[in-house]
């Protein structure tokens, strides 16, 4: 890590923190999920580290008209506390943010229509105590092209940091620290194979802070620009349905040498699911300190669940395959629509995209009532204690943790451990060294 990374990543990292009193990191994993379990699994693996966790909500997930969990940002912020609350963790170390806020869930609708509603959305973030916001209105409108003009995306986010900003000192939360930046992957991941990205330009980050800085102080929002923390670029990095991009340091030194002209500012990196733990710390080296990781969490949740599925089937002896796997296919062909459009190919591929893609796009049917029935069910029928033979079969990851009385071999605990084991690498790559 440079001289310049390291003091950008303690100014922006002193802001993102706070008065909390903790000693800062290196960097900070940013956990973007709402499933239950993988917000327990993060907060069970603070609370062994004593750290600050980050957990963030997206604009289509979590909205002020419920988004596809039906959680307004209350909703978001009283869930994961319940869950802090059951497992002993203190909910003033935890940090939540907003990400890709803007017109994206209403792009269909006329531009200043889908503005006014970012703007509700962006003040009920705020009031909720969302500390953190990615502003991102790059996305085109029903009567624009896909991609706009960087002034207008800058002159848009300045409308929504003023938005923000009323909404803090109207309802007493803190003023919140921001992300700017619109390079970045497709959310949940690309849906083509993946070949040579293309690294952001350092002429292209100096650009986007500039016409922030002139559109904030023509919005009158300049101490905003103040607590602008990071800006998110393409650093070479992303997954599809099938493979990964992994991060290559050496093309991304002309992108990081932008830091030396950017006091305070550190990068923001999207789609780090699935990186290796040293090409993470390399991230984290070259001043890409807030790591995203979402679907990778999932995906490692579901390898779990279908694991003990196919336990439950051994030891059931039955040649019926009614479990999970069979539930979780009628679901997603009776309710295509998170899936559809996004994965290809023939019906063989579709479906085994259905179930085991990167982009874990199942994940979003994991709060449906018969996919809910059905995990409990599954749970239901493994016996208190699972056979050490059976996980090495088919939770082999896991198997030496419950071998060595490090693990109970209980299905919800197996669970937990495989998440626990997903982000053990961002834990590694952010910590302090």
């Amino acid at each position: 890590m440079s001289a310049a990374v390291d003091q950008n990543r303690q100014i922006a990292l002193a802001k993102l923190f706070g008065d909390r009193g903790l000693p800062l990191p290196r960097g900070i994993t940013s956990v973007c999920s709402a499933h239950p379990l993988v917000i327990e699994a993060t907060l069970r693996r603070a609370a062994r580290q004593s750290d600050v966790v980050l957990i963030e909500a997206t604009c289509n997930q979590v909205n002020q008209e419920g988004g596809y969990t039906g959680m307004t940002p209350a909703d978001f912020r009283a869930f994961i506390e319940r869950i802090a609350a059951s497992v002993g963790f203190p909910a003033e170390r935890i940090i939540l943010g907003g990400d890709h806020l803007g017109p994206n869930p209403w792009r269909k609708l006329d531009a200043e229509d889908a503005m006014a509603r970012a703007q509700a959305m962006v003040t009920a973030y705020v009031e909720a105590g969302f500390e953190k916001l990615h502003l991102d209105t790059s996305m085109g409108c029903a009567d624009e092209p896909v991609a706009l003009a960087d002034e207008l995306t800058a002159a848009r986010a300045a409308r929504l940091a003023k938005a923000a900003e009323e909404a803090a000192r109207r309802s007493g939360r803190r003023l919140p620290v921001y992300v700017i930046g619109t390079e970045v992957p497709p959310p949940g991941g690309a849906t083509h194979a993946l070949e040579e990205l293309e690294i952001t330009r350092r002429e292209a980050v100096l650009r986007t802070l500039d016409v922030h800085r002139r559109a904030f102080a023509e919005a009158g929002v300049s101490p905003a620009l103040e607590r602008v923390i990071a800006i998110v670029v393409q650093p070479g990095v992303e997954f599809g349905n099938a493979n990964v991009a992994l991060y290559k340091p050496e093309r991304a030194r002309e992108l990081i040498s932008a830091l030396d002209e950017m006091n305070g500012l550190l990068f923001e990196a999207h789609s780090t699911d699935y990186q290796p733990a040293g090409l993470l710390a390399s991230l984290v080296d070259g001043g890409f300190s807030i790591l995203k990781v979402g679907p990778g969490l999932t995906f490692a949740l579901r390898e779990a669940l279908y694991g003990l599925d196919a336990i439950a089937d051994t030891l059931s002896g039955s040649k019926e395959a009614r479990g999970l796997v069979t539930t979780m296919e009628e679901i997603m062909l009776a309710e295509p629509g998170h899936w559809a459009g996004h994965y290809g190919g023939t019906a063989d591929e579709q479906r085994l995209q259905r179930h085991f893609s990167y982009s874990d796009r199942i994940r979003y049917y994991w709060p449906n009532a018969r996919a809910a029935a059905a995990v409990d069910k599954l749970f239901a029928q493994l016996p208190d204690e699972i056979p050490e033979t059976l996980i090495s079969q088919h939770l082999a990851r896991l198997y030496p943790d419950v071998v060595e009385k490090r693990l109970a071999p209980k299905a919800r605990d197996l669970c937990l451990a495989a998440i626990d084991a997903a982000l053990a690498p961002y834990a590694t790559a952010t910590a302090p060294r």
